[in-house]
């Protein structure tokens, strides 16, 4: 029998969501926790992630129930470390090549996830940068593409596709519905210059990834619009 797994999340988090979709596809058994952010429960501090932030796991000890966690479970928080951490655990998945050269690319292609895109683009849709440095980042995402792969690396999902498919979703309601605290039209404007032919390769990996089921099976795209919607009710003209 497999060791228990606890995944403690929110819908609404990005990072909850990468780690929803490697489980999907490790297609492991694990069970979820719905913290709530705005009202986090004094145990989920001091026995989960004293950070109080989300994703957070229990992994091993007793099969207790979520919310009275074992201390005999490990504790182990940050979405990327899970990533890593649900790759090595499960390595029949290929969520990490055995390739030592490809690892290293995996690793490579979420650091620069983290760097060159998910932080503009939240720059943005807060209204504190143009959009920009989100297309300067797309352009470093998409050199690191290799023609003709389905994949961020080599031939196989892995953590690299798990790692920024949730922002991939999110920039795509952004554009299709021009929810943000930029200027009215700003969305659908970055949109359309997604649509030119300098950014053919990086379109045709973002319409991949949103297309996997893994991602489908994670991603509320009704319940993230809803949101954004009930956010950013003041717009700038």
């Amino acid at each position: 029998m497999s060791e228990q797994l606890t995944l403690y999340l929110n819908k609404l988090s990005p990072y909850s969501e990468k780690i929803e979709v490697a489980l999907a596809e490790a297609n492991v058994p694990y069970r979820t926790y719905e913290v709530d952010l705005s009202n986090k429960p004094e145990w989920f501090v001091s026995k989960v992630n004293p950070v109080g932030k989300v994703p957070a796991i229990t992994y091993g000890g007793p099969n207790v129930e979520p919310d009275d966690p074992s201390a005999l479970s490990a504790k182990i928080a940050e979405s990327n470390v899970i990533l890593q951490f649900l790759a090595d655990l499960y390595p029949e998945s290929g969520l990490l090549p055995k390739d030592p050269v490809l690892r290293a690319k995996v690793r490579f292609f979420i650091d620069a996830t983290t760097k060159h895109f998910e932080g503009p683009f939240y720059a943005f849709v807060l209204g504190n940068e143009s959009y920009e440095n989100i297309l300067k980042g797309i352009e470093f995402i998409q050199e690191l593409l290799e023609e003709g792969r389905d994949f961020a690396v080599g031939d196989h999902y892995t953590i690299a596709d798990a790692c920024i498919s949730p922002y991939l979703a999110r920039l795509k309601i952004v554009t299709e519905s021009d929810l943000g605290k930029f200027p009215i039209g700003m969305g659908h404007k970055l949109g359309e210059e997604l649509k030119g032919l300098k950014f053919a390769k990086f379109l045709k990996y973002l319409e991949r990834a949103l297309d996997r089921p893994s991602l489908k099976q994670a991603h509320n795209k009704e319940f993230v619009t809803t949101f954004l919607k009930t956010r950013f009710t003041e717009r700038a003209q």
